[in-house]
C-alpha cells in the first residue's frame, strides 16, 4: 500500500508539473499573439497616419489654400486626422549663402549661442568655408584634402555646397556643433533663396542676425504676429527687412554691414510639414516646394521625418 501511495503521490506531482508546464506554454503563446496583435496594429496606424500625413500634404501643396485655412488642420471620428502647416522656408539660416558670402561673424555668433567656444567655432567655421570653397587653400583654422585623408577618409571635403544638411555632419568639427545643439538642423536650411525672412524667422533668430537685443527682436514679432498673437493667422503683420532693421535700431552702418542677412524680396521657397495621426500613432511628412503660389511648383525636396 505504501508504494503504491508514493507512486500516486509521484504521479501526482508529474500532473502538477505539467499542467504547471502547460500553463507557462499557454502564457506564453497568449503574451506572444498580444504582441504580434500590438505590432500588426501599431503597423496598420503607422500606414493610416502616413496617408492623413500625405492628404496634408496634397491639400497644402494647392496654391489656392491660404496659410491660416482651417483646412489645413482636420480631425475625423475615428481618432485620425492630420496638422499641416504651411512656412517659408526662409525662417531658417541658409548654410550655404553664409559661406558663399563668406559671414564667418554669423556663423561664430550662432555657435556661441549655442555654448561654443569662441576658438573652437571659429575652426569649425573655418572647416565648413574649406568644404565648400572650390579650391585647396587652407583656411586659418580648417581642413582640406590631406587632414581627412589622414582620417582615413577619401574625396573629402567635396568642394561645393552642401546639397543636404546631413552632408555638415561630414565636416570636422560638427560633432561638436551636435552635442551643444542636437537639433542645430532646425536652425538651417540649403533650400532658401538667401537671407532671413523676417516674417518667419524666430525672434532669436532674428536677434543674431541683427547682432541686436532678444527682447526687441521678440516685440517685434509679436507685432508681426498681430492681435491675435499666433503665427501665421489672417490677421499677421508683415513687415520689410529695411523697416524690421529700423525697428531694431540698426544704424545705417549696421544695415549696410548686416542688410545681406535679411531677404528683401518675397521668398519663394516653401516648407510645408504635415503631421498624420492614426489614435497615438504619428507620422510626419516635410515637402520643400519651390513657386508654389504661381502655378508652376517645383519640388525640392521630400522626406519623412521622425516626431521628437
Amino acid at each position: 500500500m505504501r508504494k503504491k501511495s508514493l507512486k500516486r503521490g509521484a504521479t501526482m506531482v508529474a500532473v502538477f508539473w505539467i499542467m504547471a508546464v502547460m500553463g507557462l506554454a499557454i502564457v506564453a503563446s497568449l503574451r506572444v499573439a498580444r504582441y504580434q496583435m500590438e505590432v500588426v496594429s501599431s503597423q496598420v496606424a503607422g500606414i493610416e497616419a502616413r496617408q492623413y500625413a500625405e492628404m496634408g500634404i496634397a491639400i497644402a501643396a494647392n496654391p489656392r489654400v491660404e496659410i491660416w485655412d482651417q483646412m489645413l488642420g482636420q480631425r475625423f471620428e475615428n481618432g485620425s486626422g492630420f496638422n499641416a502647416q504651411i512656412r517659408s522656408e526662409g525662417g531658417r539660416f541658409n548654410i550655404n549663402f553664409i559661406l558663399m558670402s563668406q559671414d564667418k561673424v554669423l556663423l561664430r555668433q550662432i555657435f556661441d549661442h549655442w555654448g561654443i567656444d569662441l576658438d573652437v567655432s571659429s575652426e569649425i567655421t573655418d572647416t565648413l568655408m574649406d568644404w565648400i570653397d572650390s579650391d585647396d587653400d587652407i583656411q586659418l583654422n580648417g581642413a582640406e584634402v590631406d587632414w581627412y585623408e589622414g582620417q582615413g577618409f577619401l574625396n573629402r571635403p567635396f568642394n561645393r555646397p552642401f546639397y543636404d544638411l546631413d552632408e555638415m555632419r561630414l565636416v570636422r568639427g560638427m560633432e561638436i556643433v551636435e552635442a551643444a545643439n542636437p537639433r542645430w538642423r532646425d536652425w538651417f536650411t540649403v533650400w532658401s533663396s538667401g537671407g532671413l525672412d523676417v516674417n518667419e524667422a524666430p525672434a532669436e533668430y532674428l536677434a543674431i542676425a541683427a547682432d541686436g537685443n532678444i527682447e526687441e527682436a521678440i516685440a517685434l514679432v509679436e507685432i508681426i504676429d498681430g492681435p491675435d498673437g499666433i503665427r501665421r493667422t489672417e490677421d499677421d503683420q508683415k513687415l520689410g527687412s529695411a523697416e524690421f532693421m529700423n525697428q531694431m535700431g540698426m544704424s545705417p552702418d549696421e544695415q549696410a554691414q548686416y542688410g545681406a542677412r535679411f531677404n528683401r524680396q518675397a521668398e519663394q521657397v516653401t516648407r510645408i510639414e504635415s503631421i498624420g495621426f492614426s489614435g497615438s500613432v504619428r507620422r510626419k511628412i516635410v515637402l520643400i516646394i519651390q513657386n508654389r503660389s504661381n502655378g508652376r511648383p517645383t519640388i525640392l525636396d521630400r522626406r519623412e521625418e521622425l516626431i521628437q
